[in-house]
């Protein structure tokens, strides 16, 4: 029997909230299980009941009390391997880029279609992220403006073409004939050089500078 998916939702606008969880409701496997109007209502609830089982949670940026961005940093420090999806009626690249740099593993505009809606949550909680095209675009300049001066050393380099196929970071060390532990020295050295946080961040980069093709 296939489990189903708990969503939690974080936003002020009870219409739009409200509006999302009977949409969210009606796909298959998908369940919201409970919804808050600001993030300290929803800290608050993450710290009284730590044993909570969610698969995503989709944020509102601009909410009252605390907002998503103050939101998602808290939970970059206590809950990191919590899914998050942040949802905006703005679309201005630092507001993007704040988010996605904070731990957000999507960022979708209010006024999405349902079924990108869809695709984009059932990509997080399968393969742990889903940008957009408007998304990948600025994450793209973003990265193309601050990195052009970065030198790579050469197994750098390789561990990057690596990273941009489908192997596990297992298969890559092995590949490497290298450990695991090498590995995420590797990964952890290119996202501090790099000012990314994802695996999709090192592919983004490694596209725009031709470094693997498409």
């Amino acid at each position: 029997m296939k489990t189903t998916n708990k969503i939690i939702i974080v936003d002020d606008h009870l219409l739009f909230s409200q509006s999302l969880k009977l949409l969210i409701n009606s796909f298959n496997d998908f369940e919201v299980v409970n919804s808050f109007e600001n993030g300290k209502e929803f800290i608050n609830h993450l710290q009284e009941n730590p044993d909570t089982i969610v698969d995503l949670v989709l944020l509102d940026v601009n909410m009252p009390i605390l907002d998503g961005l103050s939101t998602i940093k808290w939970i970059k420090e206590n809950q990191p391997k919590l899914n998050v999806i942040a949802l905006s009626v703005n679309n201005d690249d630092e507001t993007i880029i704040k988010m996605i740099t904070n731990g957000a593993k999507g960022y979708l505009l209010k006024d999405t279609s349902p079924k990108i809606f869809q695709e984009a949550i059932i990509a997080v909680i399968e393969k742990g992220y889903y940008f957009t095209e408007l998304v990948s675009s600025i994450l793209i300049n973003r990265i193309d403006s601050d990195s052009k001066k970065i030198i790579l050393k050469e197994k750098e380099l390789i561990f990057l073409k690596l990273a941009c196929s489908e192997k596990t970071y297992k298969e890559i060390a092995d590949e490497m004939c290298l450990s695991p532990k090498t590995i995420d020295g590797y990964r952890e050295s290119l996202f501090e050089k790099l000012e990314i946080k994802t695996r999709i961040g090192l592919v983004l980069y490694a596209i725009k500078n031709k470094i693997v093709f498409i």
